[in-house]
């Protein structure tokens, strides 16, 4: 059979102090965002908020369709965003679910699995930078 249909969506198996692994067994050691059944990787600052700019979201305003929900995991325990982020997305009108990654990782399988607009934007337990 040829394959016409869009490839399922990449799928999380688990985060470990490792980092976030993939279904596939891949494990990614850095931060990542899941988007239109894609991960790309993700350069933040290593700080939790601090540093932290519309630019590090700005890979949403150039997604056609924009996802409907950002799940957004932030490590071991949820930390609320500034209102300047939140702001940043409602004005593209994305909305955000904020949560700690694991929860986050659990939350984005399920809804693309419902087939739902969904990305995640998920930090590694351990915070560390990709190499350029």
């Amino acid at each position: 059979m040829l394959a016409g249909d869009v490839p399922p969506p990449v799928q999380v198996s688990s985060i470990t102090p490792a980092g976030i692994q993939l279904a596939d067994g891949l494990i990614l050691p850095s931060a990542c965002i899941f988007l239109d059944g894609k991960v790309f990787l993700w350069n933040v600052p290593s700080n939790l908020w601090d540093g932290w700019g519309r630019e590090h979201l700005s890979v949403f305003e150039t997604a056609v369709p924009k996802p409907e929900i950002l799940v957004f995991g932030t490590g071991k325990r949820m930390e609320l965003p500034p209102p300047s982020i939140r702001g940043y997305l409602k004005e593209m009108g994305i909305q955000l679910d904020i949560m700690d990654t694991r929860n986050a990782c659990s939350t984005y399988n399920l809804l693309a699995e419902e087939g739902r607009r969904v990305a995640a934007a998920l930090l590694p337990y351990t915070p560390r930078q990709w190499r350029s």
